[in-house]
Parts: structure tokens; sequence; C-alpha cells
């Protein structure tokens, strides 16, 4: 697949700037960046599924220390 895409002045020169230090065509620097991008939006994404987890994981449990202290009450 081909991409077009328009980059500013500021862009383009740190796409250059890249490009020339790492001694990559700009097309591959710009793949890189991409890549990078998708696996850290991935990464937070699962973190933020984790914390979620987990904090029902800690809800649930208090729930069942509460039921566990009824049940252990008599009731």
């Amino acid at each position: 697949m081909t991409a077009t895409v328009r980059l500013d002045d500021t862009l383009t020169d740190k796409l250059e700037k890249l490009s020339s230090k790492l001694h990559k065509k700009k097309s591959d620097v710009i793949r890189d960046a991409i890549t990078f991008y998708a696996q850290t939006v991935e990464a937070s994404h699962k973190s933020k599924i984790q914390k979620a987890v987990e904090k029902v994981m800690h809800a649930d449990k208090c729930e069942y220390e509460i039921l566990e202290g009824t049940l252990d009450d008599g009731i």
C-alpha cells in the first residue's frame, strides 16, 4: 500500500534528521514510528484493562469478606 502524508516544516525537519541519524530511509522511519505508536497504544489499552480487572477483583474480595463475616455471625 502506498500512503501520502503531509508534514509541516517542523516534522519534515525531524524526519530528515532521524533518517540521517539512523541511516534509514524516511519511509522506514515512518513505518517504525507507526509500529511503535501501535504497540504503545496496545500496551496502554492492556494496562487499562488490567487495572479495571484488579479493581473489580478488589471490590469482589471486599464484598466476599463482608458476606463471610455476616455468615460467621450466624445470620
